[in-house]
Formats: structure tokens, sequence, C-alpha cells
């Protein structure tokens, strides 16, 4: 294979993750993140284990944990993986490092992240990404991939040679000429992060109650509605049509878990990234998450009070850490809805 020389930076869940995965492979794969991680990961292993078997152990060698945006010198690939928040941060540090044409590719969640990341890299090729699955830190150093899906990228020939090492890697990379109705399928699904994060408890758990799922079922369907509206295409990203998600939702338990058994195909213990945020004290995505929902409907002359206010419990949950039930989550969000409903609706 050609060699190809790459920089993940944004040492967290995702990109230890997708380090540790090319790094089985034999892939030259560089981790920029916090020296928090790096202290980590020179006591121990970096391991990466997914809900079907897979297992690997790396000893990172000197040079393959940096700290700084320098180590991205002379990259072939960058894969961005921070938080949305830092996504202008990580350009402007990486500008200087990076040379003209360098492809550069937004694994991160939300919408807009690789235009942000393109205004701070004009010399950059960036290109939109999707990670689709779950990652968990199980323990200090350990990366759980907990729920089906692969990486989605957009065409482009740059990317060519990075390609095989993912293959290789079993994390095949595959390219989209469609990313815009991606990353909205995308975020549909990603419309359970705060509903997780709120309901404490495991994936597996949460989707199993009915009122959760209904909380879910209201703020896709807002989000459909709006696409609809603004003209973005849905695409189906897992084996059940996406259109058809939210009426899965509402049925009752039983029936739920009897039809959508290959959607709980979810290890025990995983849970989204906004629930690990909460618990350890971080800012969650909301805003780029649900918040982009919110966006689009602005942008329409509308509004969006489902995800509106799943946002606001959850920017309350970060000051203030509270588990909702399902009844009470419901009882919120159907609350919101009827607000905002016009009068003698």
């Amino acid at each position: 294979m050609t060699p190809c020389k790459i920089i993940i930076f944004g040492a967290g869940s995702i990109g230890c993750y997708i380090g540790a995965r090319l790094l089985s492979a034999g892939a030259d794969v560089t981790l920029i993140g916090r020296p928090r991680m790096q202290a980590v990961l020179q006591q121990q292993p970096l391991v990466a284990t997914d809900y079907q078997g897979f297992r690997a152990e790396t000893w990172l060698n000197e040079g393959q944990y940096a700290t700084t945006a320098e180590a991205a010198a002379g990259a072939d690939l960058v894969l961005v993986t921070v938080k949305s928040a830092a996504t202008e941060e990580a350009g402007q540090q990486l500008a200087p490092h990076l040379r003209p044409g360098t492809p550069v590719i937004s694994f991160q969640n939300g919408i807009s992240n690789a235009e942000r990341l393109q205004q701070a890299l004009p010399e950059a090729r960036v290109l939109a990404g999707m990670v689709p699955f779950n990652v968990l830190q199980q323990h200090p150093g350990h990366f759980h991939h907990g729920t089906e899906g692969h990486l989605m990228a957009a065409s482009h020939p740059s990317l060519g040679p990075a390609l095989p090492w993912f293959a290789n890697a079993g994390l095949a990379l595959e390219m989209r000429d469609d990313m815009p109705s991606v990353m909205w399928s995308k975020l549909l699904l990603n419309l359970n992060n705060p509903i997780n994060a709120l309901s404490g408890v495991p994936l597996v758990e949460e989707l199993s109650q009915r009122g959760y799922r209904r909380c879910l079922a209201q703020a896709q369907d807002e989000t459909i509605r709006l696409l609809d509206a603004a003209g973005i295409p849905i695409i189906n990203l897992t084996g059940v049509p996406t259109r058809f998600i939210p009426k899965l939702m509402r049925l009752p338990d039983w029936l739920f878990t009897r039809l959508a058994r290959k959607m709980l195909t979810i290890d025990p213990v995983a849970r989204s990234s906004m629930w690990e945020d909460l618990e350890a004290g971080r800012p969650t995505e909301v805003d780029w998450i649900n918040g982009e929902v919110v966006r689009l409907a602005q942008s329409l002359g509308r509004t969006a009070p489902v995800n509106a206010r799943l946002t606001q419990l959850v920017h309350q949950c970060e000051v203030s850490r509270q588990a909702w039930t399902a009844k009470e989550l419901q009882w919120a969000v159907s609350l919101a809805a009827r607000e905002d409903a016009p009068e003698g609706r």
C-alpha cells in the first residue's frame, strides 16, 4: 500500500478509537491531543474494542502522540475529531503546518463544521465526514465502539492513498457525493443523544422505554418536516428506512423490541457521547445537534419547539446534573410542542 501519514487532531473517544484501529493495521498515525491523554497512554496501551468482539492493544511509540499542531507537518491526511465548539481553534492551530491541498476530513457532529474548518484552513481541501457509530471511553485509554455503522466522507481523489489503510483496519471509509443528505440523516439519529444524556441510562435501556422513544420521535418528526420544507433529501443509514423510524419509536415496547431487534444490537454499556460529556462536567455539543435544527427552522421562518426544549434541558443539566424519567421528559417535550402550537390547532 502507498505510504500515508495520517494525523488525528483531537484525541478524544472518536479520535483515539479510529487511531487505534488504523495503528492495528500498521498505518502511520500520529494522535494530537491534550497532555492528560498523553500521560494515560504513556502508562498503558491504547485499547480499541467493539460490540462484535474486535480488540486491539497498541503501545504508542515516541512521536505517535503529540500535544501541539506542529506534529501535523507533512501530513498526507488530517482527521479532525475535536468537539464542535473547538472547530475554529483547531483550524487556526493546523493552518501554519499543512501543505496546500492537504485533505482534511471533519469527523465531527453537526452540519456546519466542514465549512467552518475550510474558512480557517483556506489552502487545505476540507471534506465533510460522518461517524455513525457510538464510541465510549470505558476506562482510561480503552475506547469501545458500541453500535453499527461505517465511516463516510465526501468523495475526492486526494483520499485515494488512505482508503486501503482504512479498509485494512476493518474501518471502511465510504466515499459519498451527497454529504449534506448524509449529515442531516445522521443528525436525525443523533437526536437521541440528548435524550440518552438526560435519561442517565445506557442506550439499550433508554430505547427499551416507550416514553423516551416518543420524545425522540417528536424531535425527529419536527426535523423531517423542516428538511422537507428546505428541500433537503433524507437517505437511509440503517436497515430501517429513516422516515419510518419515528413511527417505529412510537410502538408499544413489546412490538418495538420485536421489530427493532437489529436496531437494539448495541453493547449493553453503550451510551451517547453527550452523556459522557455531562458526566465529565464538560460542555456538550447539543448546540450542534438539536441547535442545528433550531437554526434550520429559523432560516425558514419557522420554529422547532421540541428541539429547542431539548437543547434548553441539556444546557440546564450542564449546570446542575439531573436524570429525567421517561414520563418526566415526555411531559416536558410534549408541553413545549403544545405551547408553540397555533391557537385552536
